[in-house]
């Protein structure tokens, strides 16, 4: 099958609104998690998210276009450009060979919230008509794939907190088997609005330490309470490697395994023997390298950072033999669809430069979760070969193996 390599990057959230700029932050250990201001907090137990503040369409769509897109698909238009833009193709491409992988969890949430009210106190014919079109997760590829004429395949992941992962796997099979030399991954998520806030807290999943949001978001710790909702996107733009190498375009990494697999298990609540098949996948169609650093999916729950933390010592015999381990989420919170392609990019990111990101808020160990979580302090170490995890309800799960060239 053909070699897939990575060409092009772009991403926005709550510490930066392109690339470096956010990945600079996270090395840092600034966290953009704060009191939330995108709508009335008052009556919530939950008050705080990783929120994008001061972000506009407008700087980057056509005003007339911005109010046709949801907010998760207005993250997504600004991280494909500047992936996109990164990439550098030049005019003659074949756009009939480039496709777009887009994911998103949840899609239009406050859109479908908005309209729903609307349709309740004023009626149905005060809908808007572009509630749907704007709502709809696999618009987001849809909205894209226009912008930027791309008219290979259009596919869409919805599943939940993988959806980011699965949409590089799926956009990595495809150029595999020849239905397309290019493919723009796309993940994006913006589910800050009473629905989704109120929703998650009602399961018990979100932190409520309203009183330090900085330090709300804790994977690993002892005292973690629950995750801090993050919203933002990421590209990345996937290539065939003779085809890259040929236009001398930049290589960043190669993808040399993924994984999938299903709990088959519960909903919510996560077991072991899930995300430990999906790495076992992963490694094994990546020839069983040696792993240098493996970017969490490290929500900072109870139950998802201690069953991560026991597939990772089960995968490789032992906490001693275990690479280090990290998360970032208490940087930017958890990004839901959109987390697998952030931390993708990060992923990346931290082996072109060598320096492993820090899990911050990390005080109070854990009995349960005794890894090397690269704690508070971002860590210089050469990367060679990084993993990245991502593990969605439902029982989903997918992790992806990067190599640099």
């Amino acid at each position: 099958m053909k070699r897939v390599v990575v060409t092009g990057l772009g991403m926005i959230n709550s510490v930066g609104e392109d690339k470096e700029t956010s990945f600079s932050a996270i090395l840092d250990g600034k966290c953009g998690i704060k009191t939330i201001e995108l709508f009335d907090i008052s009556k919530f137990s939950v008050k705080i998210a990783g929120e994008i503040v001061g972000f506009n369409p407008k700087d980057f769509m056509d005003p007339k276009e911005v109010k046709k897109a949801d907010r998760f698909i207005q993250l997504g238009i600004k991280a494909a450009k500047e992936a996109m833009d990164d990439a550098d193709f030049s005019d003659d491409i074949d756009r009939e060979r480039f496709g777009i992988s887009s994911a998103s969890g949840i899609g239009g949430l406050p859109n479908i919230e908005k309209n729903s009210i609307i349709c309740a106190t004023k009626g149905p014919r005060r809908i808007s008509p572009f509630f749907i079109p704007s709502s709809l997760a696999n618009m987001l590829g849809g909205f894209i794939s226009i912008e930027h004429g791309l008219k290979g395949p259009n596919l869409s992941s919805v599943t939940a907190c993988a959806a980011g992962t699965h949409a590089i796997s799926e956009a990595t099979k495809t150029i595999m088997l020849g239905g397309a030399e290019q493919m723009l991954v796309v993940g994006a998520e913006s589910a800050i609005c009473p629905a989704g806030i109120g929703g998650f807290a009602s399961m018990k999943a979100l932190s409520t330490n309203n009183e330090n949001p900085q330090e709300a978001s804790r994977p690993f710790d002892a005292d973690r309470d629950g995750f801090v909702m993050g919203e933002g996107a990421g590209a990345l733009v996937l290539e065939e490697y003779e085809s890259a190498k040929a236009r001398g375009a930049k290589i960043y990494a190669e993808i040399i395994g993924f994984g999938e697999s299903g709990d088959a298990h519960h909903i919510t609540n996560p077991i072991v023997n899930g995300p430990l098949r999906a790495m076992k996948s992963a490694l094994k169609m990546a020839g069983n390298p040696k792993i240098d650093y493996i970017n969490a999916h490290g929500t900072s729950t109870p139950a998802n950072d201690k069953n991560e933390t026991s597939a990772i010592k089960e995968l490789f015999g032992g906490k001693e033999k275990c690479p280090p381990v990290s998360s970032i989420k208490g940087q930017i919170g958890h990004c839901l669809g959109a987390a697998g392609t952030i931390e993708a990019i990060a992923s990346i990111m931290a082996m072109r430069d060598n320096k492993i990101p820090p899990t911050i808020n990390y005080t109070t160990p854990d009995i349960d979760c005794d890894l090397d979580y690269v704690p508070n302090v971002a860590r210089e170490a050469e990367l060679n070969v990084v993993m990245s995890n991502s593990f969605g309800f439902g029982g989903t799960n997918g992790v992806l193996i990067f190599k640099k060239i």
